[in-house]
């Protein structure tokens, strides 16, 4: 369902909190590695969250990638959003574009349900929740030894 950005963007996101909880600041060829994504894509995705004010970021020597320390959690619907806008939680499953419940595709009522119970889950799912879950031992970011 997702774009590779908004997964790459996701990843990026929930490893640099789990380095910042470290006081740790990742640059982007390392969070491009440790998430397995090319570097210069994950770059461009990290500046566009910069852009947005997800995340900060400061260049040389000890720099890297941040969370601003009293931010608010940051729910996945935000960060697909801004990388997909909308579009997601609204498109028809096959793409048609005069797809609704008075006019549906094949699979509109099986899948407007899917989408709705994403958009539920991206909703009231937080980055740092994603993060916790890693820290804990109950997830991995990725396929790395």
């Amino acid at each position: 369902m997702l774009s590779k950005a908004s997964e790459y963007a996701i990843r990026s996101l929930v490893y640099v909190a789990i380095k910042n909880r470290d006081n740790q600041r990742p640059g982007y060829r390392e969070i491009a590695r440790e998430i397995e994504a090319p570097e210069q894509f994950t770059a461009k995705i990290l500046q566009a969250l910069v852009r947005q004010g997800m995340l900060l970021s400061v260049r040389g020597r000890g720099g890297g990638f941040f969370f601003e320390p009293e931010a608010a959690p940051i729910p996945l619907i935000e960060v697909i959003n801004s990388v997909e806008g909308y579009k997601l939680f609204t498109r028809c499953g096959i793409g048609l574009s005069r797809c609704s419940s008075t006019a549906p595709c094949p699979i509109h009522h099986q899948y407007t349900v899917i989408r709705d119970q994403y958009q539920q889950l991206a909703t009231n799912t937080t980055i740092e929740m994603l993060a916790n879950k890693i820290i804990d031992g109950k997830a991995v970011l990725n396929r790395l030894p």
